[in-house]
C-alpha cells in the first residue's frame, strides 16, 4: 500500500522504516526537516527502565513548592492555567499506587524491546554507532535520601528491570565526576543512550528516502474519505494527495487530526527545555539522572546536555529561555566543576497524555488510519517499538506488545 505518514520525528521515521520492510510505499508529510523538532531536543535516553509515569504517588504534595520556585522543575503560565486545568485534573487521577503500577506494567511491555526494534533500522542505515549500551545511573545525595523513591525503584525491579545499588567508591569508579555531590546510586545496566538524537532520526529517515519514500513539506489540514476509508491527505496549499492509508505521528500537533479520525484525546504539550554545553569541564560516560534535582545529564557528540524541566503554556507561546538557563544553575550545584562558558538553549513540545502513555492504535473511525503519538518523556525510548507495532497493525498481524492500554478510545470517542 501507499501509506502517508504525518510527522518526521522519531515515531514517524521509525514507522516508515518498519512499513518499508513489509514492502509498503511511504510519503512523509511535514513542513519541518526530519529530526529537527521535539526529537532533536530530548535527553537521548534509550531506557527499558523508563517505565514510571510522570505522576507518582505523593507528587501532588510537592507541586505548590515547585510552582513557587522560578528555577523549579514545573511552571504553568498564568494565562494558560484555565486551558490546562482539565488536563491537570485527569493527570492527578493517575497518581495512585495501583494506577502507577498499571501504567508501568504497560510501559515495560512497550520499552523492553527498544534495542531489538532500533537495530534493524540502524543497521540498514549504517548507523549502529548511534546507540550506546553502557547503562544509566540514577544518583542520590545519600542512601538515606534514596529511600524517598523506594516505591518506584522496587516497582521497576518487580517488572524485571535490573537495578544495582552502587555506593561510594563503586559509584565513582563508574563516574568519577560525581564525587562531591552524590554518594549513592542505582545502576540500570540494560539501559543505553544515543550521542546524537537528531543524527539517529536523520539516519533512519535518510534510509527511508533511499528506499523510495517521498517527503512533501506541507502541513496536513485534514483527510479525504470515501466509502468509509481514507483515500487522501489534504494539505495547507489546498492539494489532496491520494493514499491507501495514513499514520498520524505528529507529536504534540496530533490532536486535531486524531479527532477527525474518531479519537478524542487529551493531548497536551509539556514544553521541555535543555541546555547543551560545548566544553563543560567535566566528563561523563553515560546518562545520569540526578533524581532529587529532577535533571537528566547526557554526554553527547555536541556537548553535555542538561534536561528535565516542564512548562505548560501551549503550542503557540514564545519560549522562555530563562527556563533553560535555570538548568545551568542546577547543573552547577550538581557538578561543582561544571564550566558553562559556551552553551545553546532549546525548547520543544513533548506530546503528553495525562496517564503518561502514548496512543498506539487503529483510528476508531477508519480501518486504514493508524495513530502513534503522545509518548511524553520517552519518545526516543518508545519510537522504534511503536513503529514496529503500527506495521503489525497495518499488516493485520498480531502485535508483539499488548496495545490495549494504549488504545485511542480510552478517553472517549470523538463526535
Amino acid at each position: 500500500m501507499h501509506i502517508g505518514i504525518v510527522g518526521t520525528g522519531i515515531v514517524g521515521v521509525a514507522t516508515a522504516g518498519w512499513l518499508q520492510r513489509d514492502g509498503h510505499t511511504v510519503t512523509f508529510f511535514d513542513p519541518a526537516e526530519a529530526g529537527t523538532q521535539t526529537s532533536f531536543g530530548n535527553a537521548g535516553s534509550l531506557s527499558p527502565s523508563a517505565v514510571l509515569p510522570v505522576g507518582m504517588p505523593g507528587m501532588w504534595k510537592r507541586v505548590p513548592k515547585w510552582l513557587l520556585d522560578p528555577d523549579g522543575p514545573l511552571v504553568i503560565r498564568t494565562q494558560y492555567l484555565p486551558t490546562v486545568l482539565p488536563w491537570l485534573m485527569r493527570f492527578l487521577g493517575h497518581m495512585s499506587e495501583s494506577e502507577v503500577t498499571r501504567i508501568a506494567t504497560a510501559m515495560r511491555g512497550l520499552l523492553n524491546p527498544v534495542f531489538d526494534c532500533y537495530m534493524p533500522l540502524l543497521q540498514r542505515a549504517g548507523a549502529s554507532s548511534l546507540v550506546r549500551r553502557n547503562g544509566c545511573l540514577y544518583v542520590y545525595s545519600s542512601r538515606e535520601s534514596a529511600k524517598r523513591w523506594t516505591f518506584g525503584t522496587q516497582l521497576r525491579r518487580d517488572l524485571g528491570v535490573e537495578m544495582q545499588p552502587v555506593e561510594g567508591e563503586a559509584l565513582f569508579e563508574l563516574e568519577p565526576d560525581l564525587r562531591g555531590s552524590f554518594e549513592f546510586g542505582q545502576f540500570a545496566p540494560e539501559n543505553g543512550s544515543t550521542p546524537d538524537p537528531e543524527a539517529l532520526v536523520k539516519a533512519i529517515y535518510g534510509q527511508a528516502i533511499t528506499d523510495g519514500a517521498a517527503h512533501l513539506r506541507n502541513r496536513v489540514t485534514g483527510f479525504r474519505a470515501a466509502d468509509g476509508v481514507i483515500d487522501g491527505v489534504t494539505l495547507d496549499n489546498g492539494e489532496t494527495v491520494g493514499v491507501d492509508g495514513v499514520v498520524v505521528a505528529a507529536g504534540a500537533w496530533s490532536g486535531t487530526l486524531a479527532k477527525e479520525l474518531g479519537a478524542k484525546v487529551p493531548l497536551e504539550s509539556q514544553r521541555g527545555y535543555h541546555v547543551t554545553i560545548a566544553d563543560p569541564g567535566i566528563s561523563l560516560n553515560r546518562n545520569v539522572m540526578a533524581v532529587e534535582q529532577n535533571i537528566m545529564v547526557n554526554p553527547m557528540s555536541m556537548g553535555l546536555r542538561l534536561a528535565g524541566t516542564v512548562e505548560f503554556a501551549g503550542l503557540k507561546a514564545a519560549p522562555n529561555y530563562a527556563r533553560a538557563e535555570a538548568l545551568l544553575g542546577v547543573g552547577r550545584k550538581v557538578f561543582p566543576k561544571l564550566r558553562a562558558d559556551t552553551y545553546t538553549p532549546w525548547m520543544g513540545h513533548r506530546p503528553c497524555m495525562p496517564d503518561s502513555m502514548p496512543v498506539i492504535d487503529r483510528a476508531p473511525k477508519y480501518e486504514n488510519a493508524w495513530l502513534g503519538f503522545g509518548h511524553g518523556h520517552v519518545g526516543m525510548c518508545g519510537g522504534a517499538t511503536t513503529g514496529r507495532e503500527i506495521a503489525h497493525l497495518v499488516a493485520g498481524r498480531p502485535p508483539e506488545v499488548d496495545l490495549h492500554p494504549f488504545r485511542a478510545t480510552r478517553f472517549g470517542r470523538a463526535a
